[in-house]
């Protein structure tokens, strides 16, 4: 084994000029020695899995190393995507728009003449607890489809009351 790391490092020294190539033509510019790094792996890679019968070792390790690298900046770049980075105004904006405790409960005081008492629950299962159906219904120890009609028909009057 020790003889092959050695050989591999003899390899890699030979193929650097190949994975700065690539680098380049990928226009990297951040994270190049992670991009490095990628390259020296895929390059261990394509020399483990060569078959001298399917053509030059220097055109497979080509294109290998390339599509790993390639396929990196796709990662890279919807791991980004994903990510939302607000500005540190917009979390103060965010904070403030939560109701507060009292704000919830004048808002259920004003309800209690409207909905029946499995519909308060789930009004304030939803609002002040933040849970979902499903969790409602383990909680009350009722099946899904009942919660589910529960907040249907509390849906259904809080409209109505909000629009006489």
């Amino acid at each position: 084994m020790e003889r092959y790391l050695e050989n591999f490092e003899h390899i890699a020294a030979q193929y650097e000029p190949m994975l700065n190539s690539i680098i380049r033509s990928l226009h990297i510019q951040k994270n190049e020695d992670e991009f490095y790094q990628i390259g020296l792996i895929a390059l261990w890679e394509a020399v483990r899995g060569f078959d001298p019968s399917k053509g030059k070792f220097e055109s497979y390790a080509y294109g290998f190393i390339k599509g790993r690298m390639m396929i990196e900046i796709t990662r890279s770049s919807r791991r980004f995507e994903r990510t939302i980075y607000l500005k540190s105004e917009l979390w103060d904006t965010i904070e403030d728009r939560k109701a507060s405790e009292t704000e919830l409960t004048e808002l259920l005081d004003a309800c209690t003449d409207i909905l029946t008492a499995n519909q308060k629950k789930w009004l304030v299962y939803t609002c002040r607890d933040d849970l979902t159906v499903r969790e409602i219904a383990a909680l009350e120890n009722v099946s899904i489809s009942t919660v589910k009609s529960w907040r249907s028909r509390a849906q259904q009057k809080l409209k109505g009351s909000i629009f006489k």
